[in-house]
């Protein structure tokens, strides 16, 4: 199992508690997240060789036409090549480099604040006056931030706590604020809070384009997802 694997089924079942008609299903094969009216978070981790006739069978007793299954591999590097190069029925989709960081005493001052989870999810695509956020969901372990300049919210992110673990999910800046620092900014307050509220370890899974980022932040990758579509 992956470092912070824990913390990310756990934020599904979190997030499933916002979704209309949401659950998990594990078993000896996988685990799957079954997201029937929110496409993106239907996605299922391997723990075994035959986990995608399992998650196969589980996606369409649901209905689901379109998931992804994450097979954990211990590659710390893109450029690694893959363990396994062909799964039945699946296509080759996207990789993830897991992150881990061991959390420090520090507390920037900057203006970010609580919202609901989809204003956090917008304001990573576009700007979103404050006055139009909207209130936490109140899940335990759960929370959405934002960052604020003059009144407008312009970056944003998802945390799930998970134990001393702290799962940073969802990082984004809307197009016209990118390449000023504002997600260093955003995620240096997220993890200075969660480090304040008694965690002690972040993880996170991240694209080739954020890693420079995290890593300026004291993550290190510890291994990667590899990602087959349905």
């Amino acid at each position: 199992m992956l470092p912070g694997q824990e913390t990310l089924i756990g934020s599904w079942a979190a997030l499933a508690q916002t979704s209309a008609g949401a659950h998990l299903i594990q078993s000896s094969a996988a685990v799957a997240a079954v997201f029937p009216a929110w496409q993106p978070l239907n996605n299922a981790i391997a723990l075994t060789d035959d986990a995608a006739d399992w998650a196969t069978s589980v996606y369409n007793d649901a209905g689901i036409d379109s998931w992804a299954l994450w097979i954990p591999s211990q590659a710390a590097d893109f450029a690694e090549p893959d363990a396994i190069h062909a799964v039945s029925r699946l296509t080759r989709d996207t990789t993830t480099l897991v992150m881990h960081a061991t959390l420090q005493s520090r507390m920037p001052r900057d203006d970010v604040r609580p919202c609901s989870l989809a204003d956090a999810l917008r304001a990573g695509n576009q700007p979103v006056p404050t006055a139009d956020l909207g209130e936490p969901e109140k899940v335990k372990g759960l929370a959405a931030w934002v960052l604020v300049r003059d009144e407008v919210a312009v970056a944003g992110a998802w945390t799930f706590r998970h134990g001393r673990d702290c799962g940073l999910y969802t990082v984004g800046t809307a197009p016209a604020w990118r390449r000023r620092g504002l997600a260093t900014k955003l995620v240096r307050h997220v993890l200075a809070a969660a480090e304040q509220d008694g965690a002690t370890t972040a993880t996170l899974q991240s694209t080739p384009m954020a890693q420079r980022l995290y890593e300026s932040l004291g993550f290190i990758a510890v291994g990667r997802y590899e990602e087959w579509a349905r």
